[in-house]
């Protein structure tokens, strides 16, 4: 019970207070706060890989956190420093991040969530830097770069978390990596989606 306290604890805090510093950063690095909230669940997900915060709480407390979000779009009261009007992918990230918690043996739901987590938050800060850098607006741009950065740590997720052959993890890291740059569906719906159909597979 105490383990469990202290990982919920230190999980949660590490999110709202990531959120806090972001915000001295301003709305100018909108994009960036973005990316660096998705990172800061890392140790959540790890907790609940590991037990210590059991779906039961992760699941809920995602929910609960994605609600929270969807209400200052509806009152357009958004966190102007990370939270963009008419693009709610911080609130698809977390419903999807309370599906995929909720749904599948803890051990692919936490591939899949590090992913979203760690894959779209660097393949995030490479676009933003090389935009930035070569003068380009970097607003909703994909990019190559990005999406090296997003197969190399999805593939070494896959090698940490998932069974089966090397093919096989690195055709998962692929495909999401593919769901990640469609432009078609927000890739906080895309890659939970596509990767909730890949876990048949594995």
């Amino acid at each position: 019970m105490l383990e469990t306290v202290a990982g919920v604890t230190i999980g949660a805090s590490c999110i709202i207070i990531t959120i806090a510093l972001t915000k001295k950063l301003g709305p100018d690095w909108a994009w960036i706060n973005r990316k660096l909230i998705h990172l800061s669940i890392v140790p959540a997900a790890l907790f609940f890989y590991y037990g210590i915060i059991p779906r039961e709480i992760f699941s809920p407390a995602a929910a609960l956190f994605g609600i929270a979000q969807l209400l200052t779009h509806i009152k357009n009261k958004e966190l102007h420093w990370y939270q963009l009007k008419q693009n709610y992918g911080e609130v698809f990230f977390a419903f999807s991040a309370s599906f995929i918690t909720f749904i599948f043996p803890r051990d692919y739901a936490s591939a899949l969530l590090l992913v979203m987590a760690i894959s779209d938050g660097v393949t995030g800060i490479i676009r933003h830097y090389y935009f930035r850098r070569n003068g380009f607006n970097v607003k909703l741009k994909k990019h190559w770069t990005g999406s090296l950065g997003y197969i190399a740590t999805a593939t070494i997720i896959a090698m940490a978390f998932l069974d089966g052959g090397i093919i096989e993890k690195v055709g998962w890291a692929f495909i999401l990596t593919l769901a990640e740059y469609q432009p078609l569906i927000d890739d906080n719906l895309a890659v939970p989606l596509i990767g909730s159909v890949l876990y048949f597979l594995y």
